[in-house]
């Protein structure tokens, strides 16, 4: 008999599904700071969301596919009057949502915007809400949804900690997919098997290619991606809960599973020997370390690397303005991810190619005092010759302790420094930020400028006395988390 056959041997799931399973079965969040974190990162999540329906490009991916469909129990899209079954409303919240690069961000290995899967879960919340009603039963509340997004958040960001998928050219929505299935198959009633099996079928999805993120052919899909994959992990669940099977071991199989078809693959960056097993790597337990450590975008919707820069170039605005045309260059210091993910010359294609490039997101507020999303736009580009001319006099450089700083688990800075010189030799003082305002270090300061963001989002979409109602709901920890989700959903709808 040949040697050469595959063993037939049926494993146990992969210890990381069975961790990932056991954590949203059995913790409770009881976190105070974590909680009241996932208020704050409620808020400012849907204000992003609410913001991006002032922008075509993004509409005009919302709604049903087939026009005209009722859905009974359907679940809402904030903003709007839409009313989608879970699966296309989880695509469509999770597109608001990051379409403007302006919701929360997690930094480690691997990068991410862990407020990404409210849109499953946010979706599949008012779903279940409305069906219980219509049975007689209880809704969900708000505190369901909240304990949702710290799991979910702490899912996709313990495994971002140690594990860089960007170095073997993986996108992060693959996290978002993984975290959004274990936590909706759990709010849908799964049992261990059904979350195992629902977490294995999204690591079997395996990952976009991070291409469409970066030079020279970032686009928009990188605005809506994070939304197929909580939706998709909405579809998965809802497999899994009427008897799909699992793959046990999608991640550790010879061969074929993940670890070897998707992430020991060599790349410029990063050698990897032919007999190699490149595995997942864990540096702490799941809890509610994430959440309660989450970056908040809160001064600039910009690619969260260069949050810093642009305050510094704010900084630097009134020094400057007037002498633009006298610039000889300007000297940006800054941390290795950044000028790995981000920073670019040449022609900028699309706002989705500008609002990832460093010098882009530096010369603007440089030169205007301020960095909104209608500066990514094509008409503002054009209009503004000085933003590319200031783009071509920036010279990046990497600063040693800025790139080690960036992974110390005590400081996770994101640092860039600016100083501009001028032709007659004189320059500016640079200017040095080394945490952005929505850092933990920076909480105080920070979270009274998020719930203006906040009402400053709702006032782009609702009448006045809507806007302070949804506020002061979302201000009063007890009262939101008491809030039955359907209910709360309602206070979203635009007739």
């Amino acid at each position: 008999m040949s040697n050469n056959v595959d063993l037939n041997n049926r494993p146990d799931y992969d210890q990381v599904i069975q961790d990932i399973a056991d954590y949203v079965l059995n913790f409770k969040v009881e976190s105070q700071e974590a909680l009241d974190t996932a208020r704050n990162c409620l808020m400012d999540t849907l204000g992003c969301g609410l913001l991006a329906l002032r922008f075509p490009e993004c509409t005009k991916h919302l709604g049903p596919i087939v026009q005209g469909t009722v859905v009974p129990n359907g679940a809402r899209v904030p903003g709007t009057s839409l009313s989608l079954d879970p699966v296309k409303a989880a695509w469509d919240i999770g597109c608001i949502i990051r379409w403007l690069d302006y919701n929360d961000t997690w930094l480690a290995a691997e990068w991410g915007h862990p407020s990404d899967n409210l849109g499953g879960i946010l979706a599949v919340a008012d779903h279940l809400s409305q069906v219980r009603l219509s049975k007689g039963d209880s809704p969900m509340t708000m505190r369901e949804v909240l304990e949702a997004m710290v799991m979910a958040h702490e899912i996709q960001g313990v495994i971002a900690l140690e594990n860089s998928f960007n170095r073997v050219g993986l996108c992060h929505v693959l996290l978002v997919r993984v975290a959004s299935v274990a936590v909706v198959t759990k709010m849908m009633g799964g049992d261990r098997e059904q979350i195992m099996a629902a977490i294995s079928q999204a690591w079997v999805d395996g990952s976009a290619l991070r291409t469409y993120r970066h030079a020279p052919n970032a686009g928009s899909r990188k605005s809506w991606a994070a939304g197929d994959a909580t939706s998709r992990a909405v579809r998965l669940a809802d497999m899994s809960m009427r008897g799909e099977m699992g793959i046990p071991g999608v991640l550790t199989a010879d061969q074929w599973g993940f670890y070897d078809v998707s992430f020991s693959k060599t790349n410029k960056d990063q050698a990897i020997k032919p007999n190699d097993k490149r595995q997942f790597s864990f540096s702490q337990d799941y809890g509610t370390y994430v959440m309660e450590n989450v970056l908040f975008k809160i001064s600039f919707p910009a690619e969260f690397h260069a949050q810093t820069a642009a305050e510094a170039a704010v900084t630097l605005h009134p020094l400057v303005k007037d002498r633009l045309a006298e610039i000889d260059k300007i000297v940006i210091r800054t941390h290795e991810s950044a000028i790995r993910i981000i920073s670019k010359s040449g022609p900028l294609a699309n706002a989705a190619d500008r609002d990832h490039c460093l010098q882009y997101m530096a010369a603007v507020p440089l030169a205007f005092g301020n960095l909104i999303a209608e500066h990514y736009e094509d008409d503002f580009h054009a209009a503004n010759p000085i933003i590319d001319e200031l783009r071509n006099k920036m010279e990046i450089v990497e600063d040693k302790r800025f790139t080690a700083e960036y992974l110390e688990a005590d400081k996770r800075s994101i640092a860039n420094a600016i100083q501009v010189f001028f032709n007659d030799g004189s320059s500016t003082e640079e200017v040095v930020v080394e945490y952005p305002v929505g850092h933990r270090r920076r909480r105080e300061e920070g979270i009274p400028l998020l719930e203006q963001k906040f009402k400053n989002n709702l006032a782009t979409r609702f009448p006045s006395h809507q806007c302070q109602s949804i506020f002061a709901l979302c201000k009063d920890q007890k009262a939101l988390e008491d809030t039955a989700v359907n209910r709360f959903m309602d206070l979203f709808v635009i007739a």
